[in-house]
This record gives C-alpha cells, structure tokens and sequence, in this order.
C-alpha cells in the first residue's frame, strides 16, 4: 500500500516530506502534493516529516480523505516532479487545520 497526501496539504504545501524520500516519488501542483502510488515504496519516511500530518499509509485513511487515492493517482502522472524541498505557500500556517480545503485545490 502507498502513502498518500491528502487534504490537510491543500493551501500549505510543505515540503519537508520531499526531503526525505528515497524514490522520488513526490508531484508538486499549484498549492498542493501527491505522490504517486506506483512509485511510492511504502518506507514510511515521508509521514512524520509533513509538519501538517497530512500524509497516511493507504490502510489508514479516515473515511473522509479516501477519495484522494485515486486524486493523487491521477495527478502524480500530470504534475511535475519534486526532489528538493522548498518553502510552504505563504499562508500556510494560516489554512493548517482548515477542514474541508478540497474546493482550493487548483489542478
């Protein structure tokens, strides 16, 4: 199973978890990350770094996030690669937390 970035990422986009992965595996849209599963090596590397503890094991998803299986599938193979980490968006600090950011996303 895959780890998996979900909406808590949305409008912040930390990077820290980029930093740490062996595989490279990370894809950076506007203000958001995924990672793609066919690539994702299940090291668990990536899940403590996110200061936004947005990302989980595929197993452990809340009911709520589930959807973002398939959205970080899709997206993975649209978006371009991250290897280094950069700053977080301006406001992230502000949107940490905020529930419910799914209509922010810009593909």
């Amino acid at each position: 199973m895959a780890f998996v970035v979900t909406d808590n990422c949305i409008m912040c986009k930390y990077t820290d978890c980029v930093e740490v992965c062996p595989v490279d595996c990370f894809y950076e849209g506007p203000n958001f990350l995924v990672i793609d599963p066919d690539e994702c090596i299940d090291c668990a590397l990536c899940e403590p770094e996110c200061p936004a503890e947005a990302i989980f094991e595929e197993d452990d998803l809340p009911a709520d996030q589930k959807h973002f299986v398939e959205l970080n599938a899709e997206l993975a193979q649209k978006w371009e690669n991250i290897t280094e980490k950069k700053d977080p968006l301006p406001d992230a600090e502000k949107w940490d937390g905020v529930k419910n950011k799914i209509e922010h996303l810009e593909k």
